[in-house]
């Protein structure tokens, strides 16, 4: 009886420990995806509407003074009510939402793989430019339809809908259009990002690196790194909606770029600067700095 027990016991010890094994090398990549996927979520809620505006100003056929953010506002609370600055939101979390926790759950397995707890400058952007790239690649299709959701060019009713129409109109070149400036301003945003924001807490007191004020700190951060690299990409970002509202006109990066310095000059590349810069500083901000708390939570190193 005893020795049956015995054994019983071991096989059941053996067994736990297999199970704990497999869970202590699979927590790291399920944690800092959920750990992601929650910031993603939370800063898409909350900052939609500046996605929106920025599209809408992006894909006006009026200049950009004419047409500034102001107007735009009024225009879509006047016919679509407080929520219709939402619009656009169910293709935005799906895309945002796996999009954050992909690149979170990327950049924390890169840095424990390469060994680069704590990167150089070099290290950061090679890091950053690689996760999002990866990320942006796979999701490119949900971006297209993200976009196309908050223009007033097409009236699709479901993201579902949406993938099918345009798969079935464009083939996969139209789910893929505008996929070098997708990677021209996504892949150096966030290695830019995350340079600047994992370099400054080089610059941080340790005295003052208590958990209390660690939030507001790397809020701060965030804020910071999310101008510099938001500024630098806008050009890009102006190209990739005008591809990917109209491929057959623009089915290139160097033609659409000539267009549009052609028609409005360089100030045209930077048309939405104002609502994409405080949505991307913003969002990034909120990200980072719920990802950093829920890694304290989740114990995630």
């Amino acid at each position: 009886m005893l020795p049956g027990n015995a054994m019983s016991d071991s096989r059941v010890s053996k067994d736990d420990i297999k199970a704990e094994s497999l869970i202590r090398i699979q927590n790291p990549i399920v944690k800092s995806f959920l750990a992601g996927s929650l910031s993603g979520t939370l800063s898409t809620l909350i900052l939609q509407p500046l996605d929106l505006l920025k599209t809408r100003i992006q894909s006006s056929r009026s200049s950009p003074s004419q047409r500034g953010i102001t107007l735009i506002f009024a225009d879509i609370y006047r016919n679509h009510g407080v929520f219709g600055l939402w619009k656009g939101l169910t293709p935005s979390l799906a895309r945002t939402v796996p999009g954050v926790g992909l690149y979170f759950c990327c950049l924390h397995n890169l840095q424990g793989q390469l060994k680069w707890s704590n990167p150089s400058p070099l290290q950061a952007i090679t890091l950053g430019i690689t996760s999002r790239s990866f990320v942006g690649v796979i999701l490119l299709p949900l971006t297209v339809i993200k976009t196309r959701f908050e223009s007033t060019v097409y009236k699709y009713r479901s993201v579902t809908g949406a993938f099918k129409e345009i798969y079935i109109k464009e083939g996969y070149k139209g789910l893929f259009s505008g996929f070098s400036a997708t990677l021209l301003r996504d892949a150096p945003f966030s290695g830019i990002y995350f340079m600047f924001y994992s370099q400054s807490k080089k610059f941080i007191p340790q005295e003052t690196m208590s958990p209390a004020v660690m939030p507001t700190i790397n809020f701060c951060r965030g804020l910071a790194a999310g101008l510099l690299a938001a500024v630098i990409t806008q050009p890009f970002d102006t190209t990739k909606t005008h591809m990917q509202l109209n491929p057959k006109k623009h089915n290139s990066f160097t033609s659409t770029v000539q267009h549009l310095v052609s028609h409005g000059g360089v100030r045209s590349l930077y048309t939405g600067m104002l609502p994409r810069c405080l949505r991307r500083t913003l969002m990034s901000a909120l990200s980072w700095t719920v990802f950093e708390q829920m890694s304290l939570k989740l114990g995630l190193e």
